[in-house]
């Protein structure tokens, strides 16, 4: 080969390369920019179409804590069921052939209570707290025993019901019916006055849709809520309070609609600035680096240990500190605020009842995966309503 020939293979090789490398980092820019817009694209359809989230015993929830099932074999059996979440819907629905069921109303007053329970000739509580038996007048809290346990009382209803697993038990005031426990201790409460029945129940875990099949669990609660041919089930929230001034604005309802399409638009302007003038891709270049550990690590890993020992209890300690510290941040306490301290203050940003804050904030811990996420729920709904009435007295001055 000639001196010529040799130079004219080198300059075509040298050019051949650069074609190479420029088609590589083409090819991984469209890559790039197509998993951006691929990202963009899920982020959009996941907040426009992400179901409702429901909390615990919720009849109309599919979740391991709701209970969609339990309804469907009411409804099964030939009982009515009509879901309310406004109290004067539910109130407007009784009648004589009605039973009210709801879980424990931790967002009315007692007046609230009293005015929602009034006209309802049977009222179920699925759910209860040390606040609302003092109300009702019906017991009072007892030594907790998971062990099986039957009927052993004279309502007819439960003859058939089998024996269960209580998690909580109560002690009966004078007159009400204890059922479902041992000595002076029942996990089932029947008030029976002028006409009117009263039951209450911890059932968070009895009739959820997770443990429904268990023991007599099913049976316990077609007893207690098909007695009558309609069933109106009422599902307490922060949206629904009897405060008077309280209104329903959110935060993304006071939003001005272009804000959404605002913010995803700067993201993307964000994404593309930083490939613009980030460099080009390339080999990794290895780096002695000191050992660090990072405290996202540190987290995960701890709460992958708590999840794997079961220890529903240290978790709801270390949420309940956290939502705390936060809640005393945005309510203008000390971070080293008491549980009881933080929940006065709460309750009178919120003007709704002490008690049950003081329960959700410093009560007694769960015991087991889906009381820890409905305590979770309430914890978070609690943090958003102080949250939305800063924001709600900041706009007003």
């Amino acid at each position: 080969m000639s001196v010529v020939e040799q130079r004219d293979a080198l300059t075509s090789t040298a050019e051949r390369a650069p074609r190479g490398r420029r088609s590589r980092s083409l090819l991984g820019w469209a890559i790039v920019v197509a998993l951006v817009l691929g990202g963009v694209f899920v982020a959009i359809q996941v907040g426009v179409r992400m179901p409702d989230q429901r909390g615990s015993l919720d009849p109309e929830s599919v979740g391991d804590s709701g209970a969609m099932a339990i309804a469907r074999i009411l409804e099964d059996n030939g009982v009515e069921v009509s879901v309310f979440r406004s109290r004067n819907e539910a109130r407007a629905a009784l009648d004589d052939d009605a039973t009210l069921v709801m879980a424990n109303p931790y967002t009315l007053s007692d007046d609230g209570i009293s005015e929602l329970i009034e006209p309802a000739q049977r009222v179920v509580f699925l759910s209860s707290s040390t606040h609302l038996l003092t109300l009702l007048r019906i017991g009072e809290n007892a030594t907790p025993d998971s062990t099986p346990v039957p009927a052993d009382c004279d309502a007819p209803e439960f003859a058939d019901v089998g024996t269960i697993r209580p998690d909580r038990l109560f002690t009966p005031a004078d007159g009400v019916e204890g059922c479902f426990g041992a000595g002076d201790a029942a996990a089932v409460l029947i008030d029976e006055t002028d006409g009117k029945t009263h039951a209450v129940v911890e059932g968070a875990r009895l009739f959820s849709n997770a443990y429904l099949a268990e023991d007599g669990n099913a049976a316990l609660g077609l007893a207690l809520l098909g007695q009558t041919d309609r069933v109106v089930w009422y599902v307490p929230s922060f949206d629904d309070t009897d405060i008077e001034g309280e209104t329903d604005d959110t935060l993304g309802s006071l939003t001005p609609g272009w804000v959404t399409p605002a913010i995803l638009l700067l993201m993307i302007a964000g994404v593309a600035a930083a490939l613009w003038r980030g460099q080009r891709f390339g080999p990794l270049v290895a780096e002695t680096l000191p050992v660090t550990v990072r405290a996202s690590e540190t987290m995960h890993g701890r709460a992958r240990l708590t999840a794997k020992a079961g220890d529903a209890a240290h978790a709801a300690e270390a949420i309940r500190d956290g939502s705390r510290r936060r809640l005393a941040r945005r309510l203008g306490l000390a971070v080293t605020a008491s549980a009881e301290e933080v929940a006065d203050a709460a309750a009178d940003r919120l003007r709704i009842p002490r008690g049950s804050l003081h329960d959700l904030l410093g009560g007694a811990t769960p015991s087991d995966d889906p009381s820890l996420i409905d305590l979770a729920r309430r914890l978070q709904e609690l943090e958003s309503a102080v949250d939305a009435s800063s924001f709600t007295e900041r706009r007003s001055e």
